[in-house]
């Protein structure tokens, strides 16, 4: 960069040299000023011109101090070429030749601040003269960010005088920035009596500038939504550049002109039980008090509001808004109305419970008073049963007992309702709720547990007994749903049997049979049966072998008895379950005299 900038310099000052003609020996030509930032390179241009081309050039740099003498820096002829020491610029600078063309070109690099100076370019010739040039450096440094910094106080617009708005800061820039004021995008000149803006500058130790600027205003109530903010412009190699602040507001007091009321919470209709906001606000915000009047009392306000928890209809009526200005004492008035809904609980009539005969009407009314329109519905079971606040109930049986539930709903507010309640009895005798299956099969020994569900009003009076006219005691006995009864019974299962679970109030009496069928109980009996046949046919058996000399080793007859007996003899003893008698029976399957019953027939082997 700095290269294209030197050569453009060069080719511009021989154009120059060219036109001025040759009425000079020796003519050096060097611009006025030669701008760049800090810790840049500064090339700084020598363009001259000889009449005579043969003899001895010496060429001198030279800069002039803050005190106006000429100090020597280099130092170039034919022979030697030479940086003088002891100089600030002694490791900081080169001279280069432009090549072709009579120039040279001097190099300063890390430009520093206290570089800012005049520098010379001195041309001496055998025999054209002397001549010399002058070109100023200039340093520029960009600047930090702006800051600014808005009052934290209100103004009010009743001031007489201009009020401070806030301070705007640029610290670090060379030269001097320049601050201008804007609101709304729009600058702030001074101006007697409404604009004031004052500016000073300090020179830091590293040279540097920072500039401060305050405006102070005459505010206006517009000023409230107004943004200020400072703008910086400053200078760089070539060009003016500007950067803005970030904006501030102001906090702008203005009294009020007046003050409105009104119920913030809850959006609509209000009902008994909620919670009410009441709002109250002046147009301007000068510091204020507020309070709210009803009927007597007197609530200050907290944040410009009043809560009223769990309101009733008697915190309906007017709330007066009373505005104070704590600076002028000017009060202010605004008026709201507050009407609390009320719905009151539902009366059924008639009251409580009724008891109804059965096949006769029944006639119910549920009602509630309320400030708006409501609607009734009667539900049973949890199912709607009816609409309208009279209920009626034709030719009742026992579906028609139970509860009803009456629900008033105010259409208008949501949640807004209540209910009530009637226990409808049906006066009839007991009846009692058949089962599926009353054919029931148990194992023998086996525990059954039967129910009844019985039905009725007044409540029937629940036994069980059986079928041999035994009376069995209920195990337990409750209410399962409204108006039914469940009697439950357990007994262990010995043998087939009918059980009656019998109901009885004083309308009538019901019954149901259960008919219990024991399993297993003939199989034992056939078994023991079995049993002793086998026994009668092995005793038959053993007695013909005997005889046949078949057994205990024996050819001969041999007494089986300790008395002698009759050869047909044979004696068996059977016994029943069922009976203490044993009878005795012989061979052929005749019964013995009992005198003979303690023969026995004795097998030993």
């Amino acid at each position: 960069m700095a290269g294209r900038d030197t050569g453009a310099l060069l080719v511009g000052l021989l154009v120059l040299f060219h036109t001025w003609g040759a009425w000079a020996a020796v003519q050096v030509y060097m611009e006025d000023r030669v701008e760049t930032f800090r810790g840049k390179t500064a090339p700084i241009a020598c363009m001259f011109t000889l009449n005579d081309s043969i003899g001895e050039v010496v060429m001198q740099w030279f800069y002039v101090t803050r005190g106006g003498e000429k100090q020597r820096i280099y130092f170039q002829n034919s022979t030697v070429k030479f940086k003088l020491p002891d100089t600030p610029f002694a490791d900081r600078i080169t001279v280069n030749e432009t090549g072709g063309t009579s120039g040279v070109v001097l190099n300063i690099a890390d430009v520093q601040l206290s570089d800012e100076l005049e520098f010379i370019c001195l041309i001496r010739h055998i025999t054209d003269g002397t001549a010399e040039g002058r070109t100023k450096l200039k340093v520029f440094v960009t600047p930090d960010r702006p800051t600014i910094e808005g009052v934290q106080t209100g103004i009010s617009v009743t001031e007489l005088k201009t009020s401070k708005i806030g301070t705007c800061e640029v610290k670090n820039g060379y030269p001097k920035p320049n601050i201008t004021w804007y609101r709304n995008k729009m600058p702030l000149r001074n101006e007697p009596d409404e604009v004031k803006v004052m500016s000073s500058s300090t020179t830091e130790s590293s040279g540097l500038f920072s500039v401060t600027s305050e405006l102070s205003l005459k505010v206006k109530e517009e000023d409230k939504d107004a943004e200020f903010y400072c703008e910086v412009t400053y200078f760089v190699p070539g060009e003016t550049r500007m950067t803005e602040s970030d904006p501030i507001n102001i906090t702008v007091y203005y009294p009020s002109t007046a003050v409105n009321a009104w119920v913030e919470l809850p959006k609509g209709k209000i009902k008994e039980g909620d919670s009410v906001e009441i709002h109250c606000y002046g147009n301007g915000n000068t510091p204020a008090t507020y309070t709210i009047k009803h009927k007597a009392m007197e609530f200050n306000m907290d944040l410009n509001m009043l809560v009223l928890n769990n309101v009733t209809r008697l915190d309906s009526g007017n709330y007066q808004c009373v505005y104070l200005d704590i600076d002028t004492y000017e009060e202010l008035y605004k008026d709201v109305t507050l009407f609390v809904n009320y719905l009151d609980p539902a009366v059924v009539m008639p009251k409580g419970s009724v008891e109804v005969a059965q096949g006769a009407e029944l006639m119910a009314t549920c009602n509630a008073l309320s400030s708006l329109q409501t609607e009734t519905v009667w539900f049973k079971d949890g199912q709607e049963f009816s609409k309208g606040h009279i209920l009626t109930l034709k030719d009742a049986t026992f579906d028609t007992a139970g509860t009803y539930t009456c629900v008033v709903t105010v259409p208008e507010i949501e949640e807004m309702q209540t209910s009530g309640t009637l226990h409808v009895y049906v006066q009839s005798p007991p009846e009692i709720m058949k089962p599926d299956n009353t054919e029931i099969e148990e194992s023998f020994e086996n525990t059954v547990d039967l129910r009844c569900h019985v039905r009725g009003f007044p409540a029937p009076n629940v036994t069980w007994s059986t079928s041999d006219g035994k009376v069995l005691k209920s195990a337990s006995q409750q209410e399962t749903v409204e108006g039914v009864l469940l009697s439950v019974v357990s007994f262990k299962v010995t043998s087939d049997i009918t059980a009656f679970c019998n109901a009885s109030n004083e309308y009538g009496t019901d019954a149901l049979a259960f008919n219990i069928k024991a399993r297993g109980n003939g199989v034992v009996i056939a078994v023991i049966i079995i049993c002793i046949l086998l026994l009668a046919i092995l005793g038959s058996v053993l007695y013909y072998l005997y005889k046949k000399g078949k057994i205990c080793g024996r050819s001969g007859k041999q007494d089986l008895t300790k008395e002698k007996s009759n050869k047909d003899n044979i004696v068996v003893e059977m016994k029943s379950d069922n009976t203490e008698e044993a009878v005795l029976l012989g061979v052929n399957g005749e019964k013995l005299p009992s005198d003979q019953g303690g023969e026995y027939l004795d097998v030993q082997k």
